[in-house]
């Protein structure tokens, strides 16, 4: 009998444990099941935003009130949908990892676009398993394989202080009456702080990625470094003087192209010594000649003025070559035209894309036939364009003869008939005449297959500006403009070329300092830079 209770006792105690056992798993499923449910919880509210996000932006219909609405702007409403993408995919595969559906949240993660550049830096992280012993006990087990992934990493923009050294030597012999020691490199600031490196980062975050000085000087202060805004501004000027030979060199190999775009913009410039601002502009010529495999490097110069009128244009011209000109409708290119008024009369191209956007705009406000129709006939035209773009100029003039040229010998009499149906005083007529009145400028890339169509060339070198004119609001004098709009010259000219604007600045401030610009000129320009 004591036997058999103590059998049940440890029975008893066997149950006990195999309850706690139980309970424990109870209570285990109980706080995953809540885990699950909060998660579920928090994915759907990640969805709601999502979809209230999206319905908002179809109220608003962001981006269809004008062409001319800055493109960065657009994307603005979009970069908030994709966060709220992102936020409900986190949400999503949170959830599906706590309901143990692991295949599901492997589906909802995206892959990485595009591909991680080879020239990166690669920096293995070997992940090894806690024991390598076989369970069996056999031993140590065998490598037989690996699974190898990428990720894109960053470490944050870190300064460094650059110490020069120059041994002294001495001959003994001689009593230290001879010596030798290397030259002192030349700086660019005498007894200064920064290398060319970070005075070509201070000049390209200013004038090319739209940071004014000030916001750089708090970015830096952030860093425990204190850098007045006057400084940073000191220091770029040095490096604008410096290279302002290069810039007269691209300006003297721009005005030996006989096809070209024009075009300008608005910036505000601060007038002396009346505290208010005036509008002035920053005119900019630009060549471009990858679209039909010319030879010349691509180049883009800005000048400053403070007026729009065609006696800028004309003063701005002079020196060049001559040959076609494309632009858009503004009158002030009129006289380029003129004998009369130019030495060197410019064979006028007017920009497509500048009279579509009158039609776009219009039947926006107005839905009307003629400008979907009108719409639709010019994207035929750009269509050509697509297949042709890159071809030889010979090549692109048959194409456009054979598929563009029938498509605008019927738009013209289709014009003119939609003329006598609207009321001559109406919107749409006048949009009709502004290409009717310049119809031999908008048909001339027919028989050029060095020409575009538009002038986007020259407005996508020209879209940084008006970036930096909101976040600096101002230029402080009309120097500072014309410092602006050189350098904006040289960084856009970079971009064109394909070449980092940051090392190539740094480089060939090194270059100048060291006498290069003495020996060939011509090495120094960005399309023959080499990082």
């Amino acid at each position: 009998m004591a036997s058999s209770g103590a059998i049940s006792a440890a029975r008893v105690a066997d149950l006990e444990r195999q309850l706690a056992v139980a309970e424990a798993a109870r209570t285990s499923a109980e706080a995953a099941r809540a885990e699950a449910e909060s998660r579920l919880a928090t994915s759907e509210e990640a969805r709601a935003r999502l979809e209230r996000m999206i319905a908002q932006l179809r109220r608003d219909k962001f981006g269809a009130t004008s062409e001319k609405s800055d493109p960065d702007q657009q994307h603005l409403p979009f970069e908030d949908v994709e966060v709220a993408e992102g936020r409900l995919a986190e949400a999503s595969d949170a959830a599906a990892k706590a309901t143990g559906n692991e295949k599901t949240a492997a589906r909802t993660s995206r892959r990485n676009k595009g591909h991680l550049p080879p020239h990166l830096e690669r920096v293995e992280q070997v992940i090894e398993p806690d024991s390598i012993l076989c369970p069996c006990g056999c031993g140590e087990m065998v490598k037989v394989g690996e699974d190898r992934s990428e990720r894109l990493d960053v470490i944050p923009a870190r300064f460094r202080v650059l110490v020069t050294v120059r041994p002294k030597y001495v001959c003994r012999s001689c009593d230290g009456a001879s010596h030798v020691q290397a030259p002192a490199p030349e700086w660019l600031v005498p007894r200064g702080l920064p290398t060319e490196a970070l005075v070509a980062h201070t000049m390209v975050s200013k004038f090319g990625d739209y940071l004014p000085f000030y916001r750089q000087a708090d970015i830096y202060r952030r860093q425990g470094i204190d850098l007045d805004r006057s400084m940073l501004a000191n220091w770029s000027g040095r490096a604008a003087q410096l290279l302002d030979p290069i810039i007269d060199h691209m300006i003297t190999s721009l005005k030996r192209s006989g096809h070209l775009q024009m075009d300008e913009t608005t910036v505000p410039v601060l007038a002396p010594g009346t505290g208010t601002v005036r509008k002035d502009y920053l005119w900019a010529i630009l060549r471009d000649q990858r679209g039909w495999g010319g030879t010349d490097p691509p180049i883009v110069v800005f000048h400053h003025s403070r007026s729009r009128s065609g006696k800028v244009a004309r003063d701005l011209l002079k020196g060049f070559a001559g040959g076609t000109l494309m632009v858009d409708g503004h009158t002030g290119y009129d006289s380029l035209a003129d004998p009369k008024q130019t030495a060197r009369p410019w064979d006028i191209a007017y920009c497509w894309t500048h009279w579509r956007r009158r039609f776009v705009k219009f039947g926006q406000d107005t839905p009307s036939p003629i400008c979907e129709e009108m719409v639709a006939r010019i994207a035929q035209l750009y269509a050509v364009e697509k297949e042709i773009r890159g071809k030889a100029p010979d090549a692109r003039k048959t194409a456009r003869q054979t598929l563009s040229k029938p498509i605008v010998d019927a738009l013209r009499p289709w014009l003119e008939a939609r003329l006598q149906e609207l009321p001559s005083a109406s919107d749409l007529a006048r949009h009709i005449r502004y290409g009717l009145k310049r119809w031999d400028g908008l048909t001339r890339f027919l028989s050029d297959g060095r020409l575009e169509m538009d002038t986007n060339g020259v407005e996508n070198a020209i879209r940084p500006i008006p970036l930096t004119r909101k976040n600096a609001l101002f230029a402080g004098s009309d120097d500072g403009a014309e410092t602006w709009a050189r350098i904006a010259s040289l960084i856009g000219t970079c971009r064109l070329n394909g070449v980092h604007p940051d090392a190539y600045i740094a480089a060939t401030l090194r270059k100048i300092l060291d006498q290069h610009m003495t020996r060939d000129i011509e090495d120094l320009m960005p399309w023959t830079f080499a990082e």
